[in-house]
């Protein structure tokens, strides 16, 4: 049964609906949070620790972060930016990838950045749109729009149009081509400066954090085993990155080891491709649950 919230624990703001909702609550229960969720849940309490989840709209957390409402949030840096909370952003957390951009009709005169001067641009990001174009010293009139933003030039509301763009798709569908990415956004965590006073929500989460950081140092990272003849030992040993050095086992057959190594993803072919030129065979690779250095 659900019970109320407690003034004592530490609240968590997440996304409600939308398209961080899903991966956010994804992402906490990676982190071992145990609670409940339902469509018109508007807050949920964690079974196995003090933690109560609040469940708003995108645009609102920032604020109730901000306000003490809640400790820490999850929204992306678009929403940050815009919003521009007094905050302390803690951590990128690797989903929700988009770019915030300004797109322009195909077959229209507009062409590149310089072209938007004394052009009417709409826009959900008025306040990241105006100090984009004061830096590029531009001029344009800034046409807020709530939602539905690609059809406003084919409404001749405006000329050209700023929004998130994640695939390109919907930008297609309305016959639309970015010209300017503002800021590449993803999902963070914010917190609440004044939630790190307090002893016990402080300590809670330090702890979250280390749960954080080994949830996505283990996504960017990959589990190599494999054997390889003891005189490759050494050339092995100088390409594996490994967190600190490689772990190394005698096989039956005296000649030949068995060694285990993490390796970072962005490297991860480039390795393997040296780990072979150097006599490794029977490469294993396995992915990282977790990884807590």
């Amino acid at each position: 049964m659900m019970r109320q919230l407690d003034g004592n624990n530490l609240k968590i703001a997440i996304q409600r609906k939308g398209r961080l909702a899903q991966s956010s609550q994804r992402f906490l229960r990676s982190l071992g949070l145990e609670f409940e969720y339902s469509d018109g849940r508007l807050f949920s309490n964690c079974s196995n620790l003090p933690i109560d989840l609040l469940f708003l709209r995108d645009d609102d957390i920032p604020e109730y972060v901000q306000d003490g409402v809640a400790d820490l949030g999850i929204a992306g840096l678009n929403i940050l930016r815009e919003q521009q909370a007094r905050v302390v952003r803690l951590e990128s957390l690797g989903f929700g990838a988009c770019r915030l951009c300004i797109a322009v009709p195909n077959h229209g005169p507009l062409k590149c950045l310089d072209d938007l001067s004394g052009k009417r641009i709409a826009t959900s990001y008025p306040s990241t749109l105006k100090g984009f174009l004061q830096e590029k010293g531009l001029r344009a009139d800034i046409i807020k729009i709530r939602g539905s933003v690609e059809i406003a030039p084919s409404l001749d509301v405006a000329d050209a149009i700023c929004d998130l763009v994640s695939t390109g798709s919907t930008l297609r569908q309305n016959d639309l081509k970015a010209i300017g990415t503002l800021i590449e956004s993803q999902a963070v965590l914010m917190g609440n400066p004044d939630s790190f006073k307090d002893a016990v929500k402080a300590t809670l989460i330090d702890r979250l954090r280390i749960r954080v950081q080994g949830t996505l140092k283990a996504r960017s990272t990959k589990y190599v085993m494999m054997n390889a003849p003891r005189s490759a030992m050494e050339s092995i040993r100088e390409t594996l990155p490994g967190m600190r050095s490689p772990t190394v086992m005698p096989l039956a057959d005296q000649d030949m080891m068995a060694i285990h190594a993490a390796v970072p993803e962005e490297t991860f072919w480039d390795v393997i491709e040296k780990l072979k030129g150097s006599g490794a065979q029977d490469i294993l690779v396995l992915p990282v649950e977790k990884m807590v250095l």
